[in-house]
């Protein structure tokens, strides 16, 4: 393993820029992270990681970044708790599944369930959303049933390539659950906190930990995951759903590109 300097400058850069992104959007960062450590190091000439690597970094990074965003938007009132026991009990139970099942895959399986994944979360995130942005938050109401149901399948699909699962789980409570968009990037946060504690264990199980990259990971994300958050709070909800979209779909098509040629 590479350690000079220009090759943790690189991580830290990674990790900051992917955490900063998912305090925003409300996102664990996998989604930007994982295409980022997959092509980025061997770019600059650095020694490739292995899809199995990059996921169990990424399922590191996502557990501190997201306890980060979570106390950036603590005193926000945005939290849904009800939302977060519904979504977050199930997705931790899937993510653990996910992430210890992923060792029995080949690195091409865990590429393609991460394009699948957010192949759906992209096509989500431009149909059409009805909850409304304001009102009483505390009192939001949602099928707890699908909001289980679908936590629960996403844990397991999430886990195996070291997400959280907030990439599409956010879409799902846009779309589906009809949750206002500030109330779903919050509650995600903490939702995919959650579901981290799962991935993360499994992924460490797994055996496919990779010390050093995880710790500067972390200290990236601890820095620009708050920061983020903070900024997040203050934007407009629509440019807030433009950029997750945009997001989402540049690395869709990267993803897909790659596989396809």
């Amino acid at each position: 393993m590479d350690l000079s300097l220009g090759w943790v400058l690189t991580l830290f850069a990674i990790g900051l820029i992917g955490s900063f992104i998912s305090g925003m959007v409300g996102i664990g960062g996998s989604i930007i992270k994982y295409p980022m450590l997959l092509y980025i190091p061997p770019a600059l000439g650095f020694v490739a990681f292995t899809a199995q690597e990059v996921s169990a970094v990424s399922a590191v990074q996502v557990f501190f970044a997201t306890i980060a965003g979570v106390f950036a938007y603590r005193k926000s009132g945005l939290i849904n708790r009800k939302l977060v026991l519904y979504m977050g009990i199930p997705i931790v139970i899937g993510s653990f599944i996910g992430g210890y099942g992923s060792k029995f895959l080949p690195d091409s399986a865990i590429n393609l369930t991460y394009a699948v994944l957010a192949l759906i979360a992209a096509i989500m995130m431009f149909m059409p959303k009805k909850g409304a942005e304001n009102g009483e938050y505390a009192e939001l109401k949602f099928n707890r049933l699908i909001a289980s149901l679908t936590a629960a399948i996403v844990g397991i699909l999430s886990g195996v390539v070291g997400a959280a699962g907030a990439f599409i789980t956010v879409p799902i409570m846009l779309v589906v659950l009809k949750i206002p968009t500030r109330v779903a990037i919050a509650s995600s946060l903490a939702i995919t906190f959650i579901a981290s504690i799962g991935s993360t264990v499994g992924k460490a199980m797994g055996g496919h930990m990779l010390l050093i990259p995880s710790i500067v990971m972390v200290v990236a994300s601890i820095i620009g995951s708050p920061i983020g958050a903070k900024i997040g709070q203050k934007m407009n909800v629509k440019v807030l759903q433009l950029l997750l979209a945009g997001l989402i779909t540049a690395t869709v098509i990267k993803i897909w590109l790659d596989m396809l040629l």
